[in-house]
């Protein structure tokens, strides 16, 4: 059988929604993505939402807002999708790449620290810019784990920096200090602007599309402008009932901004968002009590302070234990028809920032373990069939291509052949 890596869940509600919004007249940004920013910022418990069309661009614009100059510095990690830095290049502005944790592989402030060292000693980025200044950090919650929002705020007013969210697979994640404390949602003041993605394959999806948040009207202000060429009045306040058909262009700005078509997806993705969620968490557990007893795999860490999101559900291979390598398992999972991913190869090892003069060794965490990494399927509307399929072919693949141990001269010592 064939288990695809995923496959969205829309309900016929959100399809009878988008139906109505093609006869109603009004495709593009209008009441459907009005209701959609309201209801996504009381979820998330933030004053302000402004619907984008992706999570890039809800990066991009955060930056914007905050001012991020050319030749400032942000510290960015390497254990990411290509958009978390690009949108930092967009300026001129520099990515510091920083290590992951071993564990969680979110952004580790110790290394963070380290490159901050480093930077002001002059000993890394070989760019053209001299002595970039940092001024923002860019966590990552990688796979739907949140990091220690308490830990980057404190870090982040220890050296002065902004911090823009890339929650592209938190939501709703949350974290809490203690099993005694509220939970605390993925955007709920954990940064200076949150960056959301709903594309096709995320958590909840409006095909394409995307969301920044934040607590400060100035900077929701400023994203809503320039979202949209920076013009004075949008669309649909120009051409509502009482609008106005004037308008001025205050600023340069960008075509960023959401369809009411898209709009229509997302209101009812997420109304059904944290069932979806605790399908995803049920999934998990399945899988992580499938693979518990499987030596040749090491499972994502379920931190008890946190509400994972569960967006992946990332293995990693013990090398020392099997006879190939990740490249040869993922083809095996290929032809037994399980759909896989792998999150991410780091961007260090990327060409454009080897030419930066980026080097392995500078990620010891991140330069090991993207060779063992692989996200198998997860997604609410996965079956039991197919969930049983992928976790039978992975079984069987750690089975047949695991290292035999041999006993050795002394009785019960045993070595690795």
């Amino acid at each position: 059988m064939q288990v695809p890596f995923f496959r969205p869940d829309i309900s016929e509600d959100a399809i009878g929604e988008v139906a109505d919004t093609l006869r109603s007249g009004w495709l593009t940004t209008g009441p459907r993505v009005q209701r959609f920013e309201i209801d996504f910022a009381t979820a998330v418990s933030a004053r302000y939402a402004v619907a984008v069309n992706s999570c890039t661009a809800a990066l991009h614009l955060a930056t914007e807002a905050l001012g991020l100059k050319a030749g400032q510095a942000v510290l960015v990690p390497t254990m990411t999708f290509a958009a978390t830095a690009e949108v930092v290049r967009y300026a001129r502005a520099v990515p510091i790449l920083v290590d992951c944790e071993p564990d969680t592989l979110n952004l580790s402030l110790e290394d963070a620290d380290a490159k901050l060292a480093a930077l002001r000693e002059g000993q890394i980025w070989s760019g053209n810019e001299r002595s970039p200044k940092p001024v923002c950090i860019i966590p990552v919650h990688v796979g739907g784990v949140m990091g220690d929002a308490a830990q980057v705020r404190a870090f982040a007013r220890r050296h002065h920096l902004w911090v823009v969210e890339d929650a592209a697979h938190a939501f709703p994640a949350a974290w809490r200090r203690s099993s005694q404390a509220n939970w605390q949602r993925c955007g709920q003041g954990s940064a200076d602007v949150s960056c959301f993605s709903f594309y096709a394959n995320k958590t909840i999806t409006t095909g394409e599309g995307g969301m920044a948040v934040t607590d400060d009207k100035a900077i929701a202000d400023r994203i809503r402008l320039m979202s949209l060429h920076g013009l004075s009045k949008d669309a649909w306040g120009r051409y509502a009932d009482n609008g106005s058909w004037d308008y001025q262009l205050v600023e340069p700005g960008f075509k960023y901004n959401m369809t009411d078509i898209a709009a229509a997806i997302g209101i009812h993705q997420l109304k059904q968002a944290e069932k979806m969620r605790l399908d995803r968490e049920h999934l998990a557990r399945e899988y992580l009590n499938a693979f518990a007893a499987v030596e040749e795999l090491k499972l994502p860490p379920v931190p008890e302070n946190r509400l994972h999101a569960w967006h992946l559900f990332p293995i990693r291979l013990r090398l020392d234990r099997l006879t190939i390598d990740r490249n040869f398992f993922v083809e095996e999972l290929k032809k037994a028809g399980v759909g896989f991913s792998v999150h991410w190869r780091p961007l260090h090892l990327h060409p454009y920032y080897r030419k930066c003069g980026w080097r392995p060794e500078q990620f010891p965490v991140a330069t090991r373990v993207w060779l063992q990494l692989v996200s198998l399927p997860l997604f609410p509307a996965m079956t039991d069939v197919e969930l049983k399929h992928v976790i039978r072919v992975v079984k069987e693949l750690c089975r047949k291509f695991r290292k035999q141990r041999v006993v050795t001269g002394r009785v019960g010592e045993i070595s690795k052949q």
